[in-house]
């Protein structure tokens, strides 16, 4: 199995979206991005580890927990990983793995790139799910490409009505097949 290393790029809270945010990670060389939705509290976390507000985030719990584990902390990359192997009803499927034993638990998207930013632990995907979920990087894009196979049903019924009434009937049609393959 071929895999690819991810990296945090940025966060973009979508605008009329509900309090959504878009994590962008891409690829090392920072070819290819990979759009991942979170909502607000995620958002808020996340933010909180991006800005200066490190030294409140020391005793909040994922902090704290990762400091009580009995990994030392500064082992702890090379002790973990943090894996997307697929995409089932609408989600991506993350393992967090125990290199040594072998031990995995699935976790969030979301707090996997979370744990990431705070502990270092790598984050990975399968490469042939890198390819078909990824869209080109442009750092100077203002848009970002989400595969709708990644939205909520009831979030795809709501851009495919958006499509209509902005008479995009191209976009309309791949909604609409997209929702009927959900129902099959």
């Amino acid at each position: 199995m071929h895999r690819v290393l991810l990296r945090f790029e940025n966060l973009q809270e979508v605008v009329g979206g509900e309090e959504l945010a878009v994590i962008m990670l891409t690829d090392e060389p920072r070819q290819r991005a990979l759009s991942v939705v979170c909502d607000a509290e995620m958002t808020r976390q996340l933010l909180l580890r991006r800005r200066d507000s490190r030294d409140v985030c020391k005793t909040m719990l994922p902090e704290v927990l990762l400091q009580m584990l009995p990994t030392p902390y500064d082992e702890l990359a090379s002790a973990y990983e943090l894996l997307i192997v697929g995409l089932y009803d609408a989600q991506y499927q993350v393992l967090l793995m125990d290199v040594g034993s072998g031990a995995s638990q699935r976790i969030r998207l979301s707090d996997a790139v979370l744990l990431t930013m705070i502990s270092g632990i790598p984050l990975y995907i399968e490469e042939r799910l890198m390819e078909q979920q990824s869209a080109p990087f442009d750092e100077q894009s203002r848009g970002v490409a989400i595969p709708i196979n990644t939205l909520e049903t009831d979030r795809l019924r709501v851009a495919l009505q958006n499509a209509v009434e902005e008479e995009n009937y191209e976009l309309a049609s791949h909604l609409r097949d997209e929702i009927k393959r959900r129902k099959q």
